[in-house]
């Protein structure tokens, strides 16, 4: 008699799913056991969305922080299948896909992130640029293309949100654009950067304020059309014009997970225990922007990359504890502080009592990411362009 080996399914490659998928394939599987692992994803490449701001400053290329999937799952046994989620079924134990055969799971890993809301107010859908994708750097890049390529003397940029992408976009725009830029970071609380560290947040300040960069607080956008952008500030509405707006502001999460017959919070997150399974669904693992997780210390886990890492290390370790008859690990959440980029060579850096700021935190947080891309395959490539990349430039001046 054969034994069936487990089928485990994972929907989205971000931070949760791709480190999901790969901390599973490493763990010490009977090989008469060994589990089937898919990994779905829409797209063709995982995202190190925290790098994604300098492709546009041209600092980093497109396959240094978007490697296709299919590369860096080369040398595992995970099975790549790119396609879109139509529906899941979890009765049946089933994941229908757009143009694609149907998936069967025993276990189910739902990590497909959130999105961006772009129906908050009336023309954001049409005329708003979000920033989340590679798809939206490109769209963005090429908008500027045409503007810098033209005869407009200002070009005239509004950020929507002054949270931690939108104070990264405005510093790196402003040094591409320099004296030709006009930007205008809008914000509707009273602060940027409202749930950062106070230094983060004075050397974000300091950041916008030499690159010139306007910022609108306690200013609601009322509405977006064509070369134009309305704010509303104590009352008053003035309506400006402007040749970009990105918009930064909010996540949701996707429709597809929304309907799932899961215990859902307000914002429509998956409630999960601290073993990051979804109630009354064990089999069902949800981690990342679409899960609402209070880790084995009862603190509520924040939404952002660092914690996605961190998860799929437990979710992987707990689906093999499952299938081992051992015991599974609540998830404890550990932060390691908040690192932004404000400008070519230039970030800032907290925690674990440490405060930098400048080209020394520009050092240490790239170290940190290439410490946590995907496989050492990537991070060798990588580490070895940046080594050369002084080299190149040095050379080419000669």
């Amino acid at each position: 008699m054969t034994h069936q080996p487990a089928r485990i399914c994972i929907l989205g490659g971000g931070f949760g799913g791709l480190y999901t998928a790969l901390h599973l394939s490493q763990l010490p599987w009977n090989p008469l056991v060994k589990p089937d692992i898919v990994l779905v994803d829409q797209r063709d490449r995982f995202v190190f969305s925290p790098l994604l701001y300098e492709l546009l400053t041209g600092e980093l290329e497109t396959w240094e922080i978007a490697p296709p999937f299919t590369e860096l799952l080369a040398n595992t046994t995970i099975r790549f299948q790119q396609a879109e989620v139509a529906a899941i079924d979890l009765s049946a134990k089933r994941v229908q896909l757009k143009d694609a055969p149907e998936l069967l799971y025993d276990y189910l890993v739902l990590a497909m992130g959130g999105e961006t809301p772009m129906d908050l107010v009336p023309g954001a859908s049409e005329y708003a640029i979000p920033f989340r994708t590679i798809a939206d750097a490109y769209r963005l890049e090429e908008r500027l293309r045409v503007l810098e390529n033209s005869d407009t003397e200002k070009i005239r940029v509004a950020i929507v949100g002054a949270g931690y992408s939108g104070v990264e976009l405005a510093c790196k725009l402003a040094e591409r654009l320099g004296d030709r830029g006009r930007l205008r970071l809008v914000e509707v609380s009273d602060q940027i950067l409202r749930t950062s560290p106070e230094f983060n947040r004075e050397s974000a300040n300091k950041a916008l304020h030499d690159r010139d960069v306007w910022i609108d607080l306690e200013t609601k956008v009322m509405s977006i059309e064509e070369e134009k952008i309305a704010l509303e500030y104590k009352g008053k509405v003035d309506t400006i014009p402007v040749d970009i707006v990105l918009w930064t502001v909010g996540t949701k999460v996707v429709d597809v997970v929304r309907d799932l017959p899961l215990k859902h919070n307000q914002r429509e997150q998956i409630v999960v225990t601290p073993t990051l399974q979804a109630i009354d669904h064990p089999e069902v693992f949800a981690l990342g922007d679409l899960a609402e997780c209070h880790d084995a210390d009862g603190q509520k886990i924040p939404g952002t990359a660092q914690a996605a890492f961190q998860q799929a290390e437990y979710a992987s370790w707990n689906i093999w504890a499952t299938l081992t008859d051992r015991p599974l690990l609540p998830f404890r959440y550990s932060s390691y502080g908040e690192m932004m980029t404000l400008g070519t060579d230039n970030a800032t850096l907290t925690g674990l009592g440490i405060k930098l700021d400048g080209t020394f935190a520009h050092i240490a947080r790239r170290l940190v990411y290439l410490y946590r891309m995907p496989t050492l395959d990537h991070q060798i490539k990588v580490g070895l362009n940046w080594i050369a990349q002084p080299v190149r430039e040095l050379l080419s001046q000669i």
